[in-house]
């Protein structure tokens, strides 16, 4: 049996990399892993948030169903994982990094009463949060958000610690290890010599990044343009840019140490024996419509890379075009390997249609998380609806975009009489969603509550 190594990044936009199209940073070692294997090009999260998204990525449900379904809300303690299925196959499993799946939201607290999920092997757990730097004394763990260096440096550090777990690994049996790289979410700061190597003044800057009018929850709410790059705010730019030249640092330094990664496989004669996932839990705008982070509506967050090399298949350079829903992760990574896969489940198993090449089922339903929003996404068109904000009120920005001739999403089309038709499936769809998944009337939006069925 191969073994499984997953390495998670957190809030990386997938055109970043080399191999979705990136021309900024360099990432040769995550490009390999294309190379040598499967690049998904439609893979989606249904939330663009940590803890949500986490949760459907470890156990295939949606987020009100696992329980994770806000930051600082825990996976329910009766849920089950991909891990699970695996080590009941008789795989030793492991974990290390940012979990966000409990109760817990500062760096360092204790997760000693979460969910393991299946993970057995978990020699520190406690909640990185989104720490810059990591020791070890008498045994535990300090985590601190000054920056580190080669040795203490999150990123660095939990490589280190995903090379320890694998050479630990000597009494033949199959391993599946996770690794959760805090990086590139912010804080934006990364350490030497990655903090210095992107100038500032030669970051590019995205087309509607000057968009004079945004949708009134794009923004006003919490994660809104004015959190960042209100309008007006001096040296608006070079706050940007400055922004910008840290996170791409930061992805630098994930690539290098995927690379690290991948030479101690190497080394230990593992490599050809071990499946490599590379992904993240949700995209980041990075100056798209004058706003960072994510938790917003545009599709860019939600669409998110996905590589795997697996050895063996006969698949190199493989582009799948199989739309990939987190919630498929688990039960599809099953598939992958031939393991057994019994539990409740939200998603798929597209382990063939992965392979060969097929489709599947275009569309990706957006749900909630802290406040009332859902929607979807088609080959063809998003559709939105708002609700309450983050910060209290009401925004009424409902959207429409056509995703093939507006493929940067500036041409908001909803409420136009000549779209009413495709509003009218899409809104269906929406809340055919919601009847099936029982998502609960409290957490949707108006729009997407009628026709509700017990």
């Amino acid at each position: 049996m191969k073994n499984v190594l997953i390495i998670m990044a957190d809030q990386l936009r997938r055109d970043v990399l080399g191999c979705y199209g990136g021309k900024e940073v360099e990432t040769p070692y995550i490009d390999s892993l294309a190379e040598e294997g499967i690049l998904l090009e439609n893979c989606y999260t249904p939330s663009a948030v940590c803890t949500p998204s986490r949760g459907c990525f470890m156990t295939g449900r949606y987020p009100h169903n696992n329980g994770a379904i806000s930051n600082g809300c825990p996976v329910g303690a009766m849920e089950h994982g991909f891990a699970e299925a695996f080590r009941d196959a008789g795989y030793v499993t492991g974990y290390a990094g940012k979990w966000h799946l409990g109760d817990h939201r500062e760096l360092g607290d204790s997760l000693e009463d979460c969910s393991r999920l299946g993970f057995d092997r978990w020699d520190h757990r406690v909640e990185f949060g989104h720490c810059k730097s990591v020791k070890e004394k008498d045994g535990k763990l300090i985590l601190s958000h000054e920056v580190g260096n080669e040795q203490s440096y999150t990123t660095d550090w939990l490589a280190d610690e995903t090379l320890r777990f694998i050479k630990e690994q000597k009494d033949g049996r199959p391993f599946l290890f996770m690794v959760s790289m805090p990086d590139p979410h912010q804080p934006f700061r990364v350490r030497k010599p990655y903090d210095t190597m992107f100038d500032p003044l030669q970051m590019e800057i995205p087309e509607t990044f000057y968009e004079e009018e945004l949708p009134d929850w794009a923004e006003q709410d919490e994660w809104g343009r004015h959190h960042y790059f209100p309008t007006g705010l001096f040296e608006r730019e070079d706050h940007f840019r400055r922004l910008k030249a840290q996170y791409l640092g930061a992805v630098k330094c994930i690539d290098d140490n995927v690379g690290k990664i991948l030479d101690g496989l190497r080394e230990a004669n593992l490599l050809e024996e071990t499946v490599v996932i590379f992904t993240t839990d949700h995209g980041e705008y990075l100056g798209e419509h004058g706003l960072m982070e994510k938790n917003n509506l545009y599709e860019s967050v939600y669409h998110i890379p996905m590589l795997i090399r697996l050895p063996g298949c006969g698949k190199k350079g493989f582009r799948s075009p199989v739309w990939l829903r987190m919630t498929d992760f688990a039960p599809t990574l099953a598939g992958l390997l031939g393991i057994p896969y019994r539990f409740p489940c939200d998603g798929g198993d597209l382990s063939e249609e992965l392979m060969e090449g097929r489709e599947g089922l275009k569309e990706v339903c957006i749900f909630p998380s802290d406040v009332p929003r859902t929607g979807i996404i088609t080959e063809d068109y998003e559709l939105a609806y708002v609700g309450r904000g983050y910060r209290g009120g009401m925004f009424h920005d409902h959207i429409l975009f056509d995703r093939k001739r507006d493929p940067m999403q500036r041409v908001n089309l909803f409420g136009r009489p000549e779209y009413a038709g495709i509003t009218e499936v899409l809104t269906e769809k929406i809340r055919e969603y919601h009847r099936r998944y029982r998502t609960p009337d409290s957490l949707l939006p108006a729009e997407a509550r009628n026709l509700q069925e017990d």
